[in-house]
């Protein structure tokens, strides 16, 4: 049988979302019979915008991800920052621009999930991640969220820590200076991994 393809398919502005993007795609190759692909959202701000606002370089060994391309994977997880509590422009410009897969309900049947990075606590990751379903609604798509499958590690209070039933996430902190801890960076390969094994049976 064919390998189940997993796309995943994120923004970031400061790396955070690149960081969780790796251990996502570890973790999804960890199951057999899978292939991940890591892609990334065209940018819609100029250079010189992006200079001012200390932009991480962009990744250029992940590729610029079109629209169309999205039917040919098994599985997609979306990866994007918060902006008062709903997903940043980029993601959602790339979504808009998915109308004619849309029509077709090209994605309609196939497993999707989210992961996320927010500037800090309070700042709206799970509304993110309540306000992005709408995206996979309307194209038929089957949320797969993390549930509390990360174990006792989901229930911890001796750390802050983003993520949540909803997705794998990391705070960036109010200047983008934090960087995703160990617990973090696990909980998004156990995320990988888990929405693979997902992907990977409705396949069959």
């Amino acid at each position: 049988m064919a390998a189940t393809k997993i796309y995943i398919v994120y923004y970031s502005t400061w790396g955070h979302v690149t960081a969780l993007a790796e251990e996502l795609k570890k973790g999804a190759e960890s199951v057999g019979g899978v292939e991940a692909t890591v892609w990334r959202v065209p940018e819609t701000l100029p250079e010189e915008v992006l200079g001012k606002m200390y932009a991480a370089p962009k990744r250029e060994d992940h590729p610029v991800i079109s629209a169309k391309q999205l039917a040919e994977a098994d599985g997609v997880l979306l990866g994007f920052p918060t902006r008062f509590g709903m997903m940043a422009a980029q993601m959602k410009a790339f979504l808009d621009s998915t109308g004619g897969l849309w029509q077709e309900q090209a994605l309609a049947g196939k497993p999707a999930g989210f992961f996320f990075a927010t500037g800090t606590q309070g700042g709206g990751q799970e509304s993110t991640a309540l306000t992005a379903v709408t995206q996979l609604a309307h194209h038929g798509m089957i949320y797969v969220p993390l549930g509390a499958t990360f174990g006792a590690r989901m229930f911890a209070m001796d750390e802050v820590r983003g993520g949540s039933a909803y997705g794998a996430g990391t705070f960036a902190g109010a200047d983008g200076s934090r960087t995703p801890t160990e617990t973090e960076l696990a909980m998004a390969n156990h995320q990988g991994k888990q929405f693979a094994a997902v992907a990977k049976k409705l396949k069959a």
